[in-house]
């Protein structure tokens, strides 16, 4: 089953992680990544920017 990326949990998860926790943006979105089973934030732009421009999720 294809991971989706879902923009907006994404977004407002990195925003509380990096928020309340004190982290970086950077490793906030790793962890919101991660929230949605992808590898880590690179890879979660990778399958968003895959899927925008194919309109086809890997």
């Amino acid at each position: 089953m294809p991971l989706i990326p879902d923009i907006e949990a994404f977004e407002e998860r990195a925003a509380i992680v990096e928020y309340d926790g004190g982290l970086s943006r950077s490793r906030a979105e790793d962890i919101a990544a991660k929230a949605q089973g992808f590898r880590d934030a690179a890879h979660y732009w990778q399958v968003l920017a895959e899927y925008v421009l194919t309109k086809k999720l890997p």
